[in-house]
């Protein structure tokens, strides 16, 4: 069914909510695209002057083919090569969606979007439409098909759940860059210490490198461990140039409203290491090597000017 101008205009108002939503639910910018094309050929095939409101129309399908793309997203991630990672957003992608709130911003962090995966695919849906987009419990029972009362109840095991994982310090945009280039110079410095005090005693180094990049299986748990892996990371390599397509331009920036390190050759963006800040230290650093998960990071770089890098690597 041909879709009139009206129509068009309401579903592309609607598209960077929908975005924002489905990438919150999925953990892929490419798989919330994905689903957000799916609802739009399903409004395209209904008859839109009978459906009074459009924005609940398209949340309720939207929600329900993350939903049904989450099923099927468990049975793939059983068999992914080692860790597996959200895909990161670079700041200013319009993909994150609102971040006015701390709850919001909590909502878009890799931190819990990492978290989320442990998160029933119900108990993701009540979680993020209620954190990050303020729907009441009734509009939540509705776009899901329950009462309020198990949405309720699936929303307060959901944000337990969130709360047990670590929690994340709010820092401002300068300290997040001081933070990261302090961290940088440690872990070149060639002095271990120096890194340990950076960390909390029980952080961890994660990688996600999907079977196309080296990435260890098992994360790195505890300081010492930690500080020693990022050491030899940052250690020049001829194999480590020929892995990546050259020698890597090393950039404090940030991605998912959190601090994160961005190396890149030739203007692609071949890793993005997320750095958690607690609030004894770095409890965390994520990286995401999977090319196929920063397609969308390198688009978003390389339209950005982002001056000279710190030093280069590898």
């Amino acid at each position: 069914m041909a879709l009139t101008m009206n129509a068009m205009d309401r579903f592309e108002a609607s598209m960077p909510r929908l975005e924002a939503i489905a990438y919150r639910l999925l953990g892929s910018a490419s798989e919330a695209e994905d689903a957000v094309q799916d609802t739009f050929l399903r409004w395209q095939a209904a008859d839109v002057d009978r459906i009074e409101v459009p924005e609940a129309w398209l949340t309720k399908v939207l929600t329900n083919v993350c939903l049904n793309q989450l099923t099927s997203a468990r049975a793939r991630r059983e068999t992914y090569v080692g860790q597996w990672l959200p895909e990161p957003l670079l700041a200013g992608d319009p993909m994150l969606g609102p971040a006015e709130t701390a709850e919001q911003r909590e909502s878009l962090s890799y931190a819990v979007l990492t978290l989320l995966e442990r998160l029933s695919p119900n108990e993701r849906a009540v979680y993020v439409l209620k954190e990050a987009f303020g729907y009441t419990h009734r509009e939540i029972a509705e776009i899901l098909d329950i009462t309020e009362a198990a949405g309720q109840q699936i929303f307060h095991r959901a944000k337990k759940h969130v709360a047990d994982g670590k929690a994340r310090t709010e820092i401002d945009e300068a300290t997040a860059r001081r933070i990261v280039e302090e961290f940088l110079a440690a872990a070149t410095s060639g002095q271990t210490d120096t890194l340990v005090r950076m960390l909390t005693t029980d952080a961890v180094a994660i990688g996600d490198g999907g079977g196309k990049v080296p990435a260890r299986a098992k994360a790195f748990e505890g300081a010492r461990a930690v500080a020693t892996f990022l050491r030899g990371l940052f250690k020049s390599s001829p194999a480590k140039r020929t892995l990546v397509g050259g020698s890597a331009g090393i950039y404090a920036a940030a991605a998912n409203g959190a601090p994160a390190v961005v190396a890149v050759v030739d203007g692609r963006v071949v890793g993005v290491m997320c750095v958690e800040i607690g609030a004894d230290g770095i409890a965390a650093v994520r990286s995401q090597v999977n090319p196929d998960k920063l397609e969308r990071a390198t688009r978003r770089w390389t339209a950005t000017d982002h001056g000279e890098p710190l030093f280069h690597a590898f």
